[in-house]
């Protein structure tokens, strides 16, 4: 097996064009061609985290935090992000990093936090918009299915919980094919009506070469008429944070000792109580401020988060609990998912779990 093996795995679930345009996701240092001795599953890829790699024969870190996340101009060892680099180089260790594409996905990063208090109904907080496209494209009837099951399978036609969604409409296309052409029906030099079916799909964007090179090796013509659209509509499916129920409605604090318990956290930082039940829950892994707004529009009673500053918990303004968890706290369980999707995969290989907290953060 080859590390980019484990790699397309990792990014089959969470495309890394999904990462935000500030991100760093991907292979960070090493080759895709190496052959896969070992991979070690981390929150950050630290010193002592490669150390643990290149003791227990591990060659591929898995880490949800880039180490390098702005340019590197010197690596001199000045600084832990340094040391990392020369210590992976050195040893041959390949680190991999799935970072905000990871936290964008459904069953990433906000579900596994979901999971922990069993919310139920759990939708995207902020979808992201611009993801799709729609390809328009013209067959002849009798190969109208053929082509379809092709789109299908390149991974057009999913929308939400159903897949193989099209619209097919029937027509009549033109041509006259001129010299030097081989038309698969018709003549040359004489104008030709056919009977098509004008086929449309939709299709996240980061699959348009796939999509449209299956449409062109399924396509019985020579030239292969279609047109590709890129959409505003929002993926319901791709954006940040979760909201959700809890299968009853708890009092606030309560609720609070449930959520510091869940996430294994010596502090629980919570704006002013406000003396109502607590059942629709918003959260977001990491820093999660920017998203209090909509969770605020979103009727959520409560916010879990992390990362945020003092007069940040001000907009709060009575009209949500905000419980701030830490930000190792709210991304900790990565790892599980990590090995989870791995495992799932590749069911005769053992990805291994670092046995390093890396959290920086210490509570007396």
């Amino acid at each position: 097996m080859k590390i980019r093996d484990i790699t397309n795995a990792i990014a089959a679930f969470a495309p890394l064009q999904y990462q935000e345009s500030y991100d760093n996701a991907g292979l960070l240092f090493g080759n895709a061609d190496w052959e896969v001795t070992g991979v070690l599953l981390t929150l950050d890829a630290t010193e002592a985290v490669i150390e643990e790699a290149r003791e227990k024969g591990c060659n591929l870190v898995v880490a949800h935090h880039p180490i390098v996340f702005g340019g590197l101009k010197k690596i001199n060892g000045n600084n832990y992000v340094e040391r990392v680099a020369i210590k992976a180089i050195k040893n041959d260790i390949a680190v991999y990093a799935a970072h905000t594409n990871l936290d964008n996905v459904r069953n990433g990063v906000s579900d596994m936090m979901a999971s922990r208090l069993k919310l139920t109904d759990c939708r995207v907080l902020d979808p992201k918009r611009e993801l799709l496209g729609k390809l328009y494209t013209f067959v002849p009837h009798a190969q109208a299915e053929t082509v379809l099951n092709a789109l299908f399978t390149a991974g057009a036609g999913h929308i939400g919980n159903y897949s193989e969604a099209s619209f097919n409409v029937t027509g009549t296309g033109t041509y006259k094919a001129e010299e030097g052409a081989q038309p698969y029906i018709g003549q040359v030099g004489q104008r030709h009506l056919e009977p098509e079916t004008k086929l449309e799909v939709i299709f996240p964007l980061y699959l348009e070469s796939r999509v449209i090179q299956a449409l062109l090796e399924s396509h019985p013509y020579e030239e292969v008429a279609y047109d590709v659209v890129k959409l505003g509509n929002a993926n319901k499916e791709v954006g940040s944070g979760l909201i959700g129920n809890l299968p009853q409605p708890m009092d606030e604090l309560a609720f609070l000792q449930l959520v510091k318990e869940q996430f294994l956290t010596g502090c629980v930082r919570y704006t002013p109580l406000r003396g109502k039940p607590v059942q629709k829950v918003a959260l977001c892994g990491g820093a999660g401020s920017f998203l209090l707004k909509k969770a605020i529009a979103a009727g959520a009673d409560a916010y879990i988060s992390a990362d945020f500053k003092y007069h940040e918990f001000f907009d709060a303004d009575n009209q949500i609990v905000v419980a701030d968890i830490g930000h190792f706290e709210s991304e900790q369980f990565t790892v599980e998912l990590f090995y989870h999707i791995l495992t799932e995969k590749f069911r005769n290989f053992a990805p291994l779990k670092s046995t390093i907290r890396t959290n920086p953060v210490n509570y007396l």
